[in-house]
Order: structure tokens, then sequence, then C-alpha cells
């Protein structure tokens, strides 16, 4: 597949982006707020690790009854999204600490979960943020063989019964890191060939192997190898209880950014160019939910989004 780089364009709009940190600069700093979240974003992330590891040394340790180690492992399923969304995620976005050195060491808990923070920051930061929503590029929407979750894709006799498998499929999306990560190897490289993102590089693909191995062996070796009392029949039982609750709760929650009614797939024209200013992009492929909770929330996203057209 040959991969166009794409540009926004939007002379009128462009000012837009500068105006909007201005602002959001502003409001930090008259209500004297950290935009990383202070100490409530770090009690927020040790109680998610706590939901991961905590269970794992349980079950190292002492001796359960099989339904008991199942809770556990969905209660670890928890502790993966809980990380995944509001550690690691953050982290990685660089948004978790103003000290560098604090972002990578808690973006690094990816590894834990099974990923890959190279891989994640290229296909989430990096394409996803920059392309949202935009087919062939964004893999949040393109490359899924049994979803049809954009308009641009081929549709297919299947998909008209994707409402009843998706969430079969959501399920699998942090297992699908044992071996996507490697599929993005050949990805990036082929998108390099058009600037879009640098050629994978040596040293990130010797970490990626390193970390692979490891996971392998503190999800799998330690367990089998430290107790008696856990079978490998068992053992998978509670990998899939806890990879598929995760799974299930980070994917539906992604797709409710970006997959539902209101939300736009803008098409770059033949020279690659959408006739939009990047910010205002974001704000039209993107639906905010459940903001405090209230029912006017997507009314008023949808004003925001309005404002702007």
């Amino acid at each position: 597949m040959n991969y166009t780089k794409i540009k926004f364009v939007n002379k009128a709009k462009s000012n837009f982006f500068g105006d909007l940190r201005t602002n959001i600069d502003a409001y930090f700093e008259q209500n004297n707020l950290s935009k990383c979240g202070g100490n409530k974003l770090i009690i927020k992330a040790l109680f998610m690790i706590g939901l991961y590891i905590i269970p794992y040394f349980l079950m190292l340790t002492f001796t359960f009854t099989g339904l008991q180690m199942l809770l556990m492992c969905i209660i670890m399923g928890f502790g993966v999204a809980g990380v995944g969304m509001s550690v690691m995620h953050d982290a990685i976005h660089g948004s978790f600490s103003s000290k560098n050195w604090v972002n990578k060491v808690f973006g690094a808990t990816i590894y834990f979960l099974g990923g890959n923070a190279y891989n994640w920051d290229v296909q989430h930061n990096k394409l996803h943020h920059t392309y949202t929503n935009v087919h062939g590029i964004d893999e949040d929407i393109t490359g899924k063989p049994f979803l049809r979750l954009s308009y641009d894709d081929k549709l297919k006799s299947i998909h008209r019964f994707q409402h009843f498998y998706a969430f079969f499929l959501y399920s699998l999306m942090t297992i699908s890191f044992l071996w996507k990560d490697f599929k993005e190897i050949y990805l990036y490289n082929q998108m390099a060939k058009s600037g879009i993102v640098k050629a994978y590089p040596r040293k990130e693909l010797v970490i990626l192997f390193i970390t692979k191995i490891l996971y392998v062996l503190f999800i799998f070796g330690i367990p089998i190898a430290f107790t008696n009392h856990v079978s490998i029949g068992e053992w998978a039982i509670g990998f899939m209880a806890m990879h598929c609750t995760a799974g299930l709760i980070l994917t539906t929650v992604f797709q409710l950014a970006h997959v539902v009614e209101g939300v736009e797939q803008p098409l770059p024209d033949e020279r690659g160019t959408i006739e939009n200013a990047w910010a205002i992009h974001q704000l039209m492929t993107t639906a905010n939910f459940a903001g405090k909770n209230r029912p006017n929330c997507q009314k008023y996203c949808r004003t925001i989004r309005d404002s702007v057209q």
C-alpha cells in the first residue's frame, strides 16, 4: 500500500489553535491548577497499578479456589484498563508529569501490559492524534478484517452481523499487543517512505523483543514456575479473563470518542490535503462524553464543534 503524507490547510482558521492554547494556559494560571493533575493523578495512578499488581502477587503467595483466582484475574483486568487509560496513556502523552523522566517511568508501565511504548507513541500520539479518523492512516478505524469502522472500508456481507460479534473482538485488544507490535515494524517502515513517520529504529527493535520476552516471563513463566497450585489450563483461563476484561473496557471507551454518530471521517484530496486546520479537525472527529455525567454533555460538545465550523 502506498501512503501519502497529509497536510491540513485552512488559512482562515489557522489562528484557532494558537488562540485556544492561550485561553487554556490562562485558565490554568488564573485558577492556580496544574496541567498534570497534581497529587490526585498520582493517587489514581498508584491505585490502578495496585489493582494490577496486588492480585498478581497474592496469587503467587497464597492458595485460592478456582473461582477466587478468576475473580482476581478480572480485577487485574480492571487494573490493566486503568493503567492503560490513567497511567501509561497520560505519561506517553507527556501530560502525567512536568518532568520528562517521570513520564518515561510511568509510560513504561505499558510493558507490564504486554505493549510497547514506542509503538504506542507512534500509533496513538503521532498517527491517531494527527490524522484522527482518516482512513488508511488512523489504525483505530483502519485495517480491521471483520469490523467496518470507516465509511471508506469495503462493505462486506459479514459486516451486517458486526453488532453481534464486535464486543468479542473488542475484548481482544490488549491480547493483540503480542503480535500487533511486530506487525507495526513493517507498517511504520512503509509509512516512512512517504515521511509520515520515521523508519523503525534498531534500538527500538531490540527493546521490543526484550520487553516481549520479559512480559512472557512475568505473566506466564513466573506463575507457572513458582506456584504448584496453578495448571496451564487455569493460567490460560485467568489470562484470557484478565485481557478480555481490559480489552472490553478500553476499546469501548476509545470507540465512544471517535466512532459514533456526529463525528466526521474526512478524506484528503488527490494532493493529500485536508481543507481544515489541524486543531479544528481534531474537534470535528472527536466526541466528548460523560463530562461530569450530565445528560446535556453531548449537546454541549456538539455546540462547541458547531462554533468552529
